[in-house]
C-alpha cells in the first residue's frame, strides 16, 4: 500500500452521527478498519461503527471476517497517565462486553471470556476485542461481534468456528443499536472503574477469576503457548492482579505470568461445552 492509499484509508468518511449517554456515535456504510481510523481522526468518547469492513484485523494482524450483519465497533477512551495503569484496558473491556451481553438475556451456560480478548459460547468465537493506542492519552477500543452474520460463507475455515448472538437470543435483543448501546455504556462503567484509585481493575479480576472457577470447563482446559519461538502445555490458573495469564506446567507445578505481548498464540484444549 502506498503512502497516498494508506493515508486515504485513515479518512473518515461521510458518517451519520448521533449522540447519547456520553458518546458520540459515527456510523459509516463501509470502511476498511475501524480501529485506526477511529483512533486517528476522533476524540475520546466518540465510537465509530462500520456496517461492514473491508480490511479489518485482530491481535497479530490476523484477518477479521467483517460481513454484513455484524457489529463492528471502535470506541475511543481517554487514558491519562502512565501506561502501565491502563494495561489490564482489554481484559476490562472485555469483561465489560460480556457482562453486557447477560444484561441483553444471553444466559447460555457456555458464555465466557476467553483470555486476553476473545468472548466464546463454549468453542466457538462470538466476539473479538482488539484495544491499540494510536495516541498518547487515548485507547482505541476494536469490538468485532457476531449478530445475524454468516462468516463461514466469507470463509470457509470459520465453519464450526463461530457464533452468532441471534442463534441465542430473540431478534429484538440482537438490534444491532440496542447491543451497541448496551456495550458502550458497560465500557464507559468499566471505563470508571479503572479511573478510580478506590476501585481499579481489582474487583473486575476477581469476578473473571470467579468466573473462571466456577466454569464446570475450568479444570479441563489446557492451553498451548506459543512463547518465544518455543511452544508449552500449561493449566489455566486465571489471571494476577495486573491481567497476566496464570500457567502452570506438568513439569514445574508453580504458576507463571505471561502478559499478551509475550504470548504469540494460544490454543485450548479440553471440555469447553
Amino acid at each position: 500500500m502506498t503512502s497516498a492509499t494508506h493515508e486515504t484509508a485513515l479518512l473518515l468518511p461521510a458518517c451519520r452521527v448521533s449522540h447519547f449517554d456520553g458518546w458520540t456515535l459515527h456510523t459509516a456504510d463501509r470502511i476498511p478498519s475501524t480501529n485506526p481510523v477511529a483512533g486517528k481522526r476522533l476524540p475520546a468518547w466518540h465510537a465509530l461503527r462500520a456496517l461492514v469492513q473491508t480490511a479489518a484485523y485482530g491481535r497479530t494482524g490476523r484477518v477479521w471476517t467483517s460481513d454484513p450483519g455484524g457489529l463492528w465497533l471502535s470506541a475511543n477512551l481517554p487514558c491519562p497517565g502512565e501506561r502501565a495503569r491502563w494495561a489490564i484496558l482489554p481484559l476490562a473491556a472485555g469483561w465489560a462486553v460480556t457482562g453486557a451481553l447477560r444484561e441483553l438475556g444471553l444466559r447460555t451456560a457456555g458464555l465466557r471470556l476467553r483470555w486476553p480478548n476473545d468472548i466464546m459460547i463454549g468453542p466457538r468465537k462470538l466476539a473479538g476485542l482488539l484495544v491499540e493506542r494510536f495516541t498518547p492519552d487515548t485507547a482505541t477500543i476494536g469490538i468485532g461481534l457476531n449478530l445475524t452474520n454468516s462468516p463461514e460463507r466469507i470463509d470457509a475455515a470459520l465453519t464450526g468456528a463461530t457464533a452468532r448472538l441471534c442463534d441465542h437470543l430473540p431478534d429484538a435483543a440482537c438490534d444491532p443499536d440496542v447491543v451497541l448501546r448496551r456495550i458502550l455504556a458497560a465500557i464507559r462503567r468499566a471505563h470508571a472503574m479503572i479511573a478510580d484509585p478506590e476501585q481499579g481493575f481489582a474487583p473486575i479480576a476477581a469476578d473473571l477469576n470467579a468466573a473462571w472457577s466456577d466454569a464446570p470447563s475450568h479444570v479441563a482446559i489446557t492451553l498451548t503457548a506459543a512463547l518465544g519461538g518455543a511452544t508449552r502445555e500449561g493449566r489455566f490458573h486465571g489471571i494476577d492482579a495486573d491481567g497476566r495469564l496464570r500457567l502452570a506446567f506438568d513439569d514445574d507445578p508453580v504458576c507463571h505470568f505471561y502478559d499478551a505481548t509475550q504470548i504469540e498464540l494460544l490454543r485450548e484444549r479440553g471440555s469447553l461445552h
